[in-house]
């Protein structure tokens, strides 16, 4: 009866470790997994309207942006050159070495044209009427915007991000519901 006894124990015991074991193991790759891979993000603001809602819940992928040049489009989370303003999430318009300028709204890289389709949604744009002279975004830096430009502070107030402050892409709407699915770049 004690042998009985003792095997239940060191059976208990075992299934305690092991479940402690499973635990931590969770936990540690949900840490590498946030730390590393992807992040939820919520949108604070209507900046990046159309697009973006306030309060909306997006994932951010954090790999890519270290191995991987950002483009004309993606939409990325970044910690501001401003001290203490909080992370943001804006458009890639030009990345290190290309000229950007604006005529009454609308967007030139290296004297291109530029589509910008996501500022308009249901028939509503969300462009405004800026004009900025040529700026070549400098190496190791991107120029962002906000897609509802009225109301966006990005690069036109701040100047260029350091490709080290960009955290990651945005790319995958998680809430509300109705919005879940791929973000429109």
């Amino acid at each position: 009866m004690v042998k009985v006894e003792s095997e239940m124990v060191a059976r208990s015991q075992r299934a305690l470790r092991d479940g402690i074991a499973v635990v931590l193991a969770a936990a540690l790759l949900a840490f590498l997994v946030r730390a590393f891979l992807l992040e939820p993000f919520v949108v604070h603001g209507i900046s990046m309207q159309n697009t973006l809602q306030n309060h909306e819940r997006v994932l951010v992928e954090k790999l890519s942006p270290r191995f991987i040049p950002l483009h004309y489009g993606e939409i990325v989370v970044f910690q501001p050159p401003l001290a203490g303003q909080g992370d943001y999430i804006k458009r890639v318009i030009a990345t290190g070495g290309q000229t950007v300028s604006m005529v009454e709204g609308q967007v030139y890289v290296d004297g291109r044209k530029m589509p910008q389709a996501f500022l308009v949604r249901g028939g509503v744009t969300t462009m405004d009427h800026y004009t900025m002279p040529a700026f070549k975004v400098p190496a190791g830096d991107i120029f962002v915007l906000g897609d509802h430009r009225d109301v966006s502070d990005d690069s036109r107030l701040f100047g260029p991000v350091k490709l080290a402050a960009v955290q990651g892409v945005a790319f995958w709407a998680i809430w509300p519901l109705q919005n879940f699915g791929p973000i429109a770049q």
